[in-house]
């Protein structure tokens, strides 16, 4: 499975506590505790992603994603930030973040949107369960744009968003979006957008340092090769992508869209790993299962629910299959 810096969840454990919420029930069930978590390691993509959207189901602010993305530190990127601070203009260093995008803590994935005299950084979320999904596309939107004010403040320029775009429907709270960002924010859209005017992403940097630019792109790209050289493979991908879901789970094209892949590529690969999109699909149901079994104290019918079985009967059925006994006595024994 891939791995990234373990960081970016300790920056938002901390900002939970900071902010009134406990985390520590969430982590011990992931067999965590933020007092032990060791900032030179890494995590598997995938744990990261179930962690999250567990905290965000603990969490009862819905502004609480927004609010987190000011605890991500300058200094945590690197030298990532070193290698965007000394490019030539601020658009050079905007295709730089998204070129190196893998060194954030992104899950979403980020592009870029010339327009004639705005264009825009546009910011595609992966798909999660509603409230998780708003959760973490707050913290992806707010952290971004922490980065970007953070750099300009230690750089004395001011290249602000002329307005922004969420990829939910409109919330209660949409008028805390406006204050918070400073500008006008509209919902409703299928992908988050910063909108900059043209004029200023032509602005020089007077941190410009071509030499320094291509120390710092050096070791960049030596840490891309590292995360590149993951073992994961698609199959891993795919259980990571269906573990983010509960009550209905993606189609075999929808995975595949997600992956940036056509369904007939999916289950193609999938073949020469040994694996079809169906087994996986139980295997993600099984896993999760198991878990809400263990961890909760979720009914029968509860956890058929979540897994997106109509009738319970076809759960038990299913689970006797996997594991088997009954989900009943799995959980007793």
């Amino acid at each position: 499975m891939s791995t990234r810096s373990i960081l970016g969840l300790i920056y938002l454990v901390q900002g939970l506590k900071q902010l009134g919420e406990d985390p520590s029930p969430v982590l011990a069930r992931h067999g965590l505790s933020l007092e032990r978590l060791d900032p030179s390691t890494r995590i598997e993509r995938g744990r990261e992603l179930r962690i999250y959207a567990d905290l965000a189901e603990s969490i009862h602010d819905p502004m609480m994603g927004l609010r987190l993305g000011g605890f991500y530190g300058l200094a945590g990127y690197g030298p990532l930030v070193m290698l965007l601070m000394t490019c030539g203009s601020a658009y050079d260093a905007l295709q730089t973040g998204i070129r190196y995008q893998r060194l954030t803590y992104l899950f979403g994935t980020l592009s870029f949107e010339p327009g004639d005299h705005v264009s825009a950084l546009v910011l595609s979320p992966m798909p999660m369960e509603p409230r998780a999904f708003r959760f973490r596309v707050d913290g992806e939107v707010s952290g971004t744009y922490k980065l970007v004010r953070d750099m300009q403040v230690s750089l004395g320029l001011d290249i602000h968003a002329e307005r922004i775009d969420m990829p939910y429907a409109k919330p209660a709270e949409a008028a805390a979006y406006e204050r918070y960002f400073g500008c006008p924010v509209s919902f409703g859209h299928a992908q988050a957008r910063f909108w900059i005017r043209n004029e200023h992403l032509r602005l020089r940097l007077p941190s410009a340092d071509p030499n320094a630019h291509a120390m710092y792109r050096t070791m960049c790209d030596q840490q891309l090769v590292a995360q590149q050289a993951s073992n994961e493979t698609l199959a891993d991908r795919v259980l990571t992508h269906l573990g983010l879901f509960s009550g209905s789970y993606p189609t075999a094209e929808e995975v595949a869209k997600t992956l940036d892949l056509s369904e007939r590529t999916l289950r193609r690969q999938l073949g020469d790993e040994g694996h079809n999109f169906r087994d996986l699909l139980a295997q993600a149901r099984y896993t999760k299962a198991q878990h809400l079994l263990r961890h909760t104290t979720l009914s029968i019918e509860a956890i058929a629910q979540q897994l997106g079985y109509a009738e319970s009967a076809a759960f038990i059925h299913a689970f006797q299959r996997w594991a088997g006994k009954s989900p009943t006595a799995w959980r007793q024994g």
